[in-house]
């Protein structure tokens, strides 16, 4: 499992990176707090607090292509 933080300011990131992750054929998760949300539900990433970062969780080894696609939302 990799997990990285990322950061989703406006309502276009939240579609752009929907659709980055409805292409993988694996499990992402976002969690905030105690929330745990499948990161291909648009409705449901919207039910997180966007105004910090949120962490990934991506359920696979290998998956450092995904993080090249989903590079500008990732934050330190």
């Amino acid at each position: 499992m990799k997990k990285v933080n990322i950061k989703l300011g406006t309502i276009n990131d939240v579609k752009e990176f929907v659709n980055l992750v409805a292409l993988c054929d694996y499990d992402v998760d976002l969690v905030s707090g105690r929330y745990a949300i499948d990161a291909k539900s648009i409705m449901g990433i919207f039910s997180l607090d966007l105004s910090k970062p949120v962490e990934l969780c991506a359920h696979v080894d290998d998956c450092d292509t995904f993080l090249e696609k989903i590079a500008k939302f990732i934050v330190d």
